[in-house]
């Protein structure tokens, strides 16, 4: 799950905590965030030496018979591969390093012996680490701020060293706070910003472009506070320190800090700040790994994705080797299967970056390509250790965050929600907040649905009514830690909390067995139903087996309104 500062329901976003050593991220080439389709290097896949993937039996052409045969046993065996990948590779699986080159042959390798059609798209970007920083008050009370308790250094953050008084820019710090501080570079005109470092909040339009004014109008660095929108006890996330990307690099230090710091900056009279980062990037080359079923028609295709890489700091054992084991197994598992629609699986590189490997692929699409994808199911995080049910909100019936997703969207939705009422068990509406690989698919209209557990946001008194665990804590206290593993007490979690989380569930890990183990069906569920019948979605009848055959015409996706998630508002 990306953490780009646009959150989801009742969360805050926070950043690997660099107190522990150093981090890294991954960006899009400065000299742009959209790739050339050209450029992309999609190669067939060789030979890969590999163990014999469970069996799939040819009968596995009914949700009974499918969910039967993904069995949680059998997609943690795929999360311990992962765990073992990133222990004999620095402790990590991000894109441009040797562990997530390992992860995608593992996955590929599994996908080719199935007999699937692979293929893997490189693409290059730039590679960014953050090798530390501080951020202290000089004058008039000298101060020295903590790293992940005070200010975070948000990602692709200038370096250098920015020391000057601070200038508050267009802040709106009474009621309701719509903030476009920043936002426009006429927010500087008249401002004498040079040398001096820019208080800047959070609203309206991304981090980036906040930022990127501040440097343009001669700023030697930028402080963006949160916004303080809504109230502390509904909208936590819009008052609480937040971590967030600029998207791309800039050339000035750049932190983020909580709106009560913001505000207590901006109401101090003869504010010095000193603003320290240490930080490079360099061009590196990742993949995107495609795998796609030989038979059904290729004008109505299914898709399904995963990012597949893990944050510099660790091993990324929920986050995402959850979605990315259990999407695997029910691929290796419906591979005898023979769909309706063609099945086009799809693990992401780069998501932790700016979710670039899904932006990359669909930028490569020609118009056509676009059209023939009848819709994208997306599963980021789904056994979270104090998880909730969460289902993309494809109607937006909760009223919350985005708005709903394209047209069809609200049908992916319901049959989620049909299999959780099956099981009788809760969800909860997630919002299409652009912080995972949906985004992409949604800027063009297409109808996307998924699940998810949750991430660093606080599981509620009434979401604890509903699925037990701890009120007050996070989905997954590990979120973007060295402690997302195998072994998270022994990685630097809190040892005491995860004892409490264990006498309420089942851990393994850092994942929930009962979550993963239920959202592994669903994800099964939900690929077979759309594998053979998209109608509900976009009027393309099709034939499930058992039932009667339906007419075989592509009447075309009907088109809804079209998205522009922009990451980091």
């Amino acid at each position: 799950m990306h953490q780009d500062g646009t959150n989801i329901r009742r969360t805050g976003v926070r950043e690997p905590d660099t107190r522990r050593g150093r981090t890294w991220h991954i960006v899009v080439p400065f000299s742009g965030r959209r790739v050339l389709a050209g450029i992309a290097a999609c190669t067939l896949l060789g030979t890969v030496a590999l163990a014999s993937p469970a069996s799939a039996s040819p009968n596995n052409n009914t949700v009974k018979k499918l969910t039967k045969a993904v069995t949680v046993e059998g997609v943690f065996k795929h999360l311990d591969k992962f765990q073992a990948i990133a222990k004999a590779n620095n402790g990590t699986r991000a894109s441009g390093t040797p562990g997530y080159d390992a992860s995608a042959d593992y996955v590929a390798g599994l996908l080719k012996k199935a007999g699937y059609q692979v293929s893997r798209q490189q693409f290059d970007f730039a590679y960014y680490e953050d090798f530390g920083s501080s951020f202290a008050q000089v004058a008039p009370n000298p101060t020295t701020y903590v790293n992940g308790v005070d200010y975070e250094l948000m990602s692709y953050s200038g370096s250098g060293v920015a020391e000057g008084q601070v200038v508050p820019v267009d802040l709106a710090l009474t009621p309701p706070r719509d903030s476009s501080s920043g936002c426009e570079a006429s927010d500087f005109a008249g401002v004498d910003i040079a040398g001096k470092i820019a208080l800047m909040q959070r609203g309206t339009c991304a981090f980036g472009d906040k930022a990127a004014n501040a440097e343009a109008a001669g700023a030697a660095g930028a402080i963006i506070m949160n916004q303080g929108n809504g109230t502390p006890e509904a909208n936590s996330d819009r008052y609480d320190l937040y971590a967030g990307t600029l998207g791309e690099p800039v050339g000035i230090p750049t932190v983020a800090v909580s709106y009560g710091t913001g505000a207590q900056l901006a109401a101090t009279a003869g504010l010095v700040l000193r603003i320290e980062a240490d930080t490079t990037s360099e061009i590196r080359s990742t993949e995107n790994v495609i795998a796609q079923t030989r038979q059904g028609r290729t004008d109505n295709v299914v898709m399904a994705g995963a990012h597949l890489d893990s944050v510099p700091e660790g091993a990324g054992y929920n986050d995402n080797g959850t979605g990315s084991a259990a999407l695997l197994e029910v691929a290796l598992q419906m591979a005898k299967v023979k769909p309706n629609n063609a099945v086009r699986f799809a693990w992401w590189g780069a998501e932790e970056s700016g979710l670039i490997g899904s932006q990359y692929y669909v930028d490569s699409l020609t118009e056509k390509q676009v059209d023939d994808i009848a819709l994208y199911l997306n599963f980021d995080m789904i056994g979270s250790p104090n998880y909730v049910f969460g289902v993309y909100d494809g109607d937006d019936s909760a009223q919350e965050g985005s708005g709903p997703g394209p047209q069809g969207s609200a049908q992916i939705e319901k049959v989620f929600e049909e299999f959780f009422a099956s099981r009788k068990l809760p969800t909860v509406p997630a919002d299409f907040s652009g912080r995972s690989d949906y985004g992409a698919f949604i800027d063009v209209d297409i109808p996307a649905g998924g699940l998810f557990t949750g991430a660093e946001g606080l599981k509620t008194a009434e979401e604890a009514a509903l699925f037990g665990g701890l009120a007050g804590e996070a989905y997954d206290p590990c979120y973007h830690h060295a402690c997302d593993s195998l072994t998270p007490v022994a990685d630097g979690a809190d040892a005491a909390l995860y004892r409490a989380l264990g006498k309420k569930y089942k851990l393994k890990g850092n994942v929930n067995v009962f979550a993963l183990d239920v959202n592994a069906d669903a994800v099964a569920t939900a690929v077979l139903t759309f594998a053979y019948d998209t109608s509900a979605v976009n009027g393309v009848p099709g034939k499930t087996p058992g039932k009667g055959k339906g007419k075989d015409k592509h009447k075309g996706k009907p088109h809804g309104h079209k998205h522009g998630h922009k990451h980091c508002r």
